[in-house]
């Protein structure tokens, strides 16, 4: 496993690991289903996107609800030991019975709330880690599964060296996502169109040969450097 791949159990959703680094592990739960963010590698078997820990937002929302939740029970069990209640929540709940519902200061406080909500829901509902290509699972290994990841910068690194050895290519800048690959090289010899042929050529066998669960679609530009 090279430095810029990643395992993980098939059956395990949270990733302990940070990209650049191999972690092996079993699988935990064979046959699980795969949900939408699979995908369907060479061998006919769905191969899932990793999955994001979330452990900073987690953490915030965390540390946020342990201290408003604190801070309302202090007050609640004060006014309930016969003290007053805190200015602040006399204030809240005055501001609360007097004030319209299409008040601006409600209609804004609405607002950031579903934002906040939103937000939330989708770092529920998405993988993350959009940086890492899930690759084909190897068959013939019986007893284990072995999940494995391409970080998309390495990608374009291993693309844009073999571009540049593409005769004629003086420059390269590779942009490779989940399913597409754009390349962009400029020739300061030979026939553009030659050129784009054989770029394209070569970069399609180096994309084949990463061993992609799902193979991205090559685009190559190609031309004249600038002059000046």
């Amino acid at each position: 496993m090279s430095a810029n791949t990643w395992r993980q159990p098939t059956g395990d959703s949270d990733l302990s690991s940070d990209p650049g680094q191999a972690t092996p592990s079993a699988d935990g739960t064979p046959g699980a289903d795969p949900g939408p963010t699979a995908s369907v590698g060479a061998s006919g078997r769905s191969v899932r996107r990793f999955w994001s820990a979330r452990r900073i937002p987690a953490a915030v929302v965390a540390l946020l609800s342990v201290a408003a939740t604190g801070l309302v029970l202090y007050d609640v069990v004060s006014v309930r030991a016969g003290g007053p209640a805190m200015r602040w929540r006399r204030r809240l709940a005055e501001e609360l019975a007097t004030r319209p519902l299409d008040d601006i200061w409600m209609i804004v406080g609405a607002a950031v709330a579903m934002a906040l909500g939103l937000w939330l829901f989708l770092l529920a509902v998405t993988p993350g880690l959009r940086r890492l290509l899930p690759m084909r699972q190897p068959t013939g290994i019986p007893g284990t599964e072995i999940r494995a990841g391409l970080d998309r910068r390495a990608a374009a690194l291993v693309l844009r060296d073999r571009a540049v050895q593409v005769p004629g290519v003086q420059s390269a800048r590779i942009a490779v996502g989940r399913r597409k690959v754009k390349a962009r090289a400029e020739a300061h010899f030979r026939d553009l169109e030659e050129v784009r042929a054989d770029l394209d050529a070569t970069l399609g066998e180096v994309v084949t040969s990463l061993g992609l669960a799902r193979q991205p679609a090559l685009t190559v530009q190609v031309r004249r450097p600038k002059k000046g």
